[in-house]
């Protein structure tokens, strides 16, 4: 697995999960739990994981949408 992008922001990575699934692209979110725990301080953010053979492809698809990959 490939990280793809960081973010604190659950409604930009619900579009980007979105995106991804309509392109074929598996991606998951780590550590959202633990964002959840900790607060509003912004401290963790979630982690969108994809296969590393689909990273590329998953960085075309955040370049169409004009989203910047080291998205805070």
């Amino acid at each position: 697995m490939s990280e793809l992008l960081r973010s604190n922001d659950p409604v930009l990575i619900s579009f980007i999960l979105a995106s991804l699934a309509d392109e074929d692209i598996e991606a998951v979110v780590l550590d959202q739990h633990a964002s959840v725990m900790e607060g509003s301080i912004g401290a963790i953010q979630r982690r969108v994981m994809v296969l590393s053979e689909d990273l590329p492809r998953a960085k075309r698809v955040l370049a169409d949408l004009d989203i910047d990959e080291n998205h805070s």
